[in-house]
């Protein structure tokens, strides 16, 4: 591991990156870069491979030369950046974890090296999601320039209760920092029977609840951060279609990934699987355990 020379270690103010030279992880690369400048945080760029084999990876003896070069291509873009280096024989998914666990973001592509062409989210995107400590960023969406050129400043939040507060500060910090629009989206579902005068005033007293939720959510920190502009909505419609929907005029989408302890492992939501898998920007996930 590289050090830049006289400046302390602070661990917590620090962005991770994985790479592995594939074309989704420099995309990785170039957020991750954007990432640290907003947040004026180092920059650590970590690569790692199986201790029991390789996996169409750099071998060994090259890690160090390969993340040195990509080392070298983050200094070229931010020359201001505290850039540091982490080249581990150990499972990239697990050193990211472990590197990550006390960053302020970790930063992935969806598939690197050794991934089946026809997968959308690679095992390692996925494994990070299920057990990142800190925030993640899993770079998705392919339409950054049209992105650009549209016009698309803004960060979508998508909000499933007032309990997602920790989802919500990240949000309004990005907004902040991107100085870009905020849109608070709250999407709920109820299938409804065929209609009756009963079932339709029951109905109509759910949407009522529903539409204060994203209100009366994100309050406090709306007189926190005057300085973001926000729209609140409420919408009647499946979660994760409608998040996935909107997430192509968003720059990022933030929700908290609720992951519930199953037979298996932590499990991830179905509206984290959606987005992770189909969303057309990249996904800003905030880890919350149940």
């Amino acid at each position: 591991m590289t050090n830049a020379p006289g400046r302390p270690e602070t661990p917590h103010n620090r962005v991770v990156v994985g790479v592995d030279g594939s074309a989704s992880s420099l995309r990785a690369l170039d957020h991750a870069v954007d990432a640290a400048r907003r947040h004026g945080a180092r920059l650590e760029i970590v690569y790692g491979w199986p201790r029991d084999g390789h996996d169409g990876s750099a071998p060994p003896d090259a890690a160090d030369t390969v993340v040195e070069s990509i080392a070298e291509q983050a200094r070229r873009l931010a020359p201001e950046l505290d850039v540091v280096t982490s080249s581990v024989a150990e499972d990239a998914a697990d050193a990211l974890v472990r590197r990550g666990r006390d960053a302020r973001l970790t930063v992935v592509g969806t598939r690197g090296h050794g991934g089946f062409a026809g997968l959308l989210l690679g095992s390692v995107s996925l494994r990070l999601a299920a057990h990142s400590e800190s925030p993640l960023l899993v770079v998705r969406g392919d339409q950054d320039v049209a992105r650009t050129a549209l016009g698309h400043d803004r960060v979508l939040l998508g909000l499933e209760s007032d309990a997602d507060t920790a989802a919500a500060a990240v949000a309004f910090e990005e907004a902040a920092l991107r100085k870009a629009r905020l849109r608070v989206l709250h999407a709920w579902s109820l299938r409804r029977p065929t209609p009756t005068e009963e079932t339709r005033d029951d109905f109509a007293r759910r949407a009522r609840t529903e539409e204060a939720v994203p209100g009366f959510a994100v309050a406090r920190l709306r007189d926190e951060h005057p300085e973001v502009a926000v729209d609140v909505d409420s919408v009647h419609g499946a979660p994760a279609r409608t998040l996935v929907e909107e997430s192509v005029t968003a720059d990022v989408v933030v929700i908290a990934a609720h992951r519930r302890k199953g037979r298996l492992g932590l499990q991830l939501g179905p509206v984290t699987h959606a987005l992770l898998h189909h969303a057309h920007c990249p996904v800003l996930l905030v880890p919350v355990d149940e």
